[in-house]
């Protein structure tokens, strides 16, 4: 059975100008090969959907394969509340983020992880406040994992495709999360069922 609520939608926020170091850093990950050829600015305004859908999210916030920058670096920038944990396997990228993260003065509220995602996820179940993902994996091993990580009653923010509906009701079921519908365009976002 596939549950939705929508009591939750996010009213349009007012961003912060986005820091130049913050665009110059995303402009050096682009040119490192780890982000696509989109232009940065698109970038940086699909991000701020994963921000928005942040909205009344405390704690720790879990960036799923952050080798890029993107949501993370974005959602560090607006988000100076939160404590994020930028994890990726790729010691090439967390090279570059734990650099980008020093030169930003952000070491007090982001972590870089080298790690592996799956590893995490039996080891520390069930700690984070939210996790988010862009472009991480399948969408049903993305889900799996985010829904082990976080928290009963935690959210999970997943980048969406421009159309088409990839999330199958008998999963949703399966991992004991709901999706909060048309809570913000260009991702899914779900939450664990706090009574798990």
């Amino acid at each position: 059975m596939l549950i939705t609520r929508t009591t939750w939608h996010t009213a349009t926020m007012t961003q912060p100008p986005m820091a130049e170091a913050v665009h110059d850093a995303l402009t050096d990950s682009q040119h490192l090969g780890f982000l696509g050829e989109r232009p940065i600015d698109e970038v940086i305004e699909h991000a701020r959907s994963f921000v928005a859908a942040l909205e009344g999210i405390n704690g720790t916030v879990i960036d799923l394969g952050a080798g890029g920058g993107v949501p993370g670096l974005v959602i560090a920038h607006d988000r100076p509340d939160l404590h994020l944990v930028m994890i990726d396997r790729r010691v090439k990228r967390t090279d570059f983020l734990r650099r980008v993260v020093t030169r930003l003065g952000w070491s007090e509220h982001v972590d870089v992880v080298t790690g592996d995602v799956t590893g995490v996820a039996t080891r520390s179940p069930g700690l984070m406040d939210a996790a988010v993902a862009r472009g991480f994996g399948p969408p049903d091993v993305t889900l799996s994992l985010a829904s082990q990580l976080v928290r009963p009653g935690g959210r999970i923010v997943i980048s969406e495709p421009p159309s088409g509906n990839r999330w199958a009701a008998d999963l949703i079921a399966d991992l004991e999360v709901y999706r909060i519908e048309e809570a913000v365009s260009q991702v899914a976002v779900f939450e664990r069922d706090s009574f798990t």
